[in-house]
């Protein structure tokens, strides 16, 4: 397994934690303040946070998340690129 594929996964992951926590978000009877929910909110977080500082939301929806996902797809596709081409 090459390192670019190893990056792969890693986004791969971290776009299902943020959907994850997204599609919880809905759900009014969750308690972000137990575990697991209180680890997945703070991994979130990392990502989404930065996003919401800059974006607010338009009524109630928050876009943040569409940009959040648009920017990391970006950065992993960068990133991946950059690997390839040194061969790894």
């Amino acid at each position: 397994m090459g390192i670019s594929v190893a990056v792969a996964q890693l986004f791969n992951l971290i776009f299902l934690l943020l959907f994850l926590t997204i599609l919880l978000s809905w759900f009014p009877n969750i308690n972000w303040y137990k575990e697991p929910f209180k680890t997945l909110k703070a991994f979130s977080e990392i990502f989404l946070a930065p996003f919401r500082k800059i974006i607010p939301p338009i009524g109630m929806i928050d876009i943040s998340p569409i940009v959040a996902f648009f920017c990391l797809s970006v950065i992993r596709n960068i990133i991946i690129r950059c690997l390839l081409m040194m061969g790894l």
